[in-house]
């Protein structure tokens, strides 16, 4: 990954949720763990948090107001305390357009590897709506059911800017074990279990309540300190292990990080029109794929298209009789069909198709809800297998990229293909 950050956007519309502890200190402890990584923070709030624990001496350095005057960040961030980088904080930041792909396309210029920390404000302004964007991993904290509320509108900046809402994990924080609501229920279990029930990810590990590690953000000095040096017999300590080792996992399985994904944009390689409904998870195991290597599918009603893994391929059709048909090339087309309102006698045909757009073989392999399919359908449609009337999904054989499907020539063969096929299946 290099030259490429794996981007980690901490983010709350709520504050007091100790957002900017749980950044500072996850850079602390991801170098900790793996000294050889490079690991940078930056903060669009204007607390200076992030300066106060890492800046050496009295020396701030290049401003984070650098990305987004066209400055690389490989060029901005300096070395501070516990090997971390950072970028200096910046007083006033300005908007500088109102294109929120503006902060995503300069870390794909950055050449900046390793992974970048962003902490941002407690409103969903310009600034985080951008790290959203960039983010190859979102974590919310949550400590309250207000915060959990505000969550949805985190979730739809992310969904709305790739169409992936797996980028987003909650993070129980700042929990009081001694707290008990209605019932006996602890708050980290109230939030776990609600978060849950409304389709959020939720982190195993959560952040306790603490006064000795607020204590480190609050003394005689202007220096904040990290947990790892002053508050290892806490609890914490543990806790905040667990989160450095959890985003280690998503970096170590991520082929391909979302900057990147954004520098074939940049570069003019996708269109930014075909970008726009492009999904950044695969619909079948939620995993990101970061562009790098797939199947292309493509939703004919809401125009979403991404990639799915290989093997999620092939798991979802090891029970029928199409694999024995399958070749290098070709299309596998979903046809939905059923009543206005969802009933049993929906039904899901699978068409086969050559290169050549010659169609090889069909099979009806039951309900639009029924597994494997149905998880599929939702996770590519964006929509519950319930609103399934007649719907159409495409899906190639072949593997690549995502820009081999969405540049020039390979969406015009696409295009081509997708004709033919439309044609047949429609004249059923």
């Amino acid at each position: 990954m290099k030259g490429f950050p794996f981007v980690v956007t901490i983010a709350s519309e709520k504050g007091g949720v100790g957002k900017t502890t749980i950044a500072t200190n996850l850079a602390v402890y991801l170098k900790a763990l793996r000294e050889d990584l490079p690991v940078t923070i930056a903060s669009f709030d204007n607390h200076f948090s992030v300066d106060s624990m890492f800046a050496i001496g009295t020396h701030r350095g290049a401003s984070v107001a650098g990305l987004f005057e066209g400055a690389p960040a490989a060029g901005l961030a300096q070395l501070g305390e516990y090997g971390v980088q950072f970028l200096a904080s910046e007083r006033e930041l300005s908007p500088p357009d109102d294109d929120l792909n503006h902060l995503r396309r300069a870390l794909a210029a950055s050449n900046l590897p390793g992974i970048l920390i962003l902490d941002t404000r407690p409103i969903l302004d310009y600034f985080t709506r951008s790290a959203l964007v960039a983010a190859d991993l979102a974590l919310v904290p949550v400590k309250d059911r207000a915060s959990l509320v505000n969550a949805a509108s985190l979730q739809q900046a992310l969904v709305g800017s790739s169409g992936d809402g797996q980028r987003m994990w909650l993070l129980p924080s700042l929990i009081d074990a001694r707290l008990r609501l209605r019932g006996k229920i602890g708050m980290r279990d109230f939030l776990s279990f609600s978060a849950r029930e409304r389709g959020y990810q939720v982190l195993e590990t959560f952040i306790a309540k603490s006064p000795k590690v607020e204590g480190l953000a609050t003394n005689l000095s202007s220096r904040v300190y990290p947990v790892l040096t002053h508050a290892r017999s806490t609890v914490v300590h543990r806790q905040l292990r667990d989160l450095a080792g959890f985003v280690l996992e998503r970096f170590d399985d991520t082929d391909r990080p979302l900057s990147q994904r954004s520098a074939a944009l940049a570069g003019g390689a996708i269109p930014r029109g075909r970008a726009r409904r492009l999904q950044g998870g695969c619909p079948v195991c939620g995993e990101t794929t970061g562009g790098a290597e797939g199947h292309f599918f493509f939703d004919m009603r809401s125009r979403r298209r991404g990639l799915v893994h290989g093997p999620c391929l092939d798991d979802m059709l090891s029970g029928t009789d199409l694999k024995t048909y399958l070749s290098e090339e070709g299309l596998i087309a979903l046809e939905t069909r059923g009543a206005a309102v969802f009933g049993p006698e929906a039904s899901l045909t699978v068409h086969l198709f050559q290169g050549s757009g010659n169609k090889v073989v069909e099979e009806e392999v039951g309900s639009p809800s029924d597994a494997p399919y149905g998880p599929f359908l939702e996770g590519a449609t964006g929509r519950f297998a319930e609103e399934f009337y007649r719907e159409t999904l495409l899906l190639t054989l072949q593997t690549g990229p995502v820009e081999s499907f969405l540049g020039e020539a390979g969406y015009g063969h696409f295009s081509d293909m997708r004709r033919r096929v439309l044609r047949e299946i429609l004249a059923r």
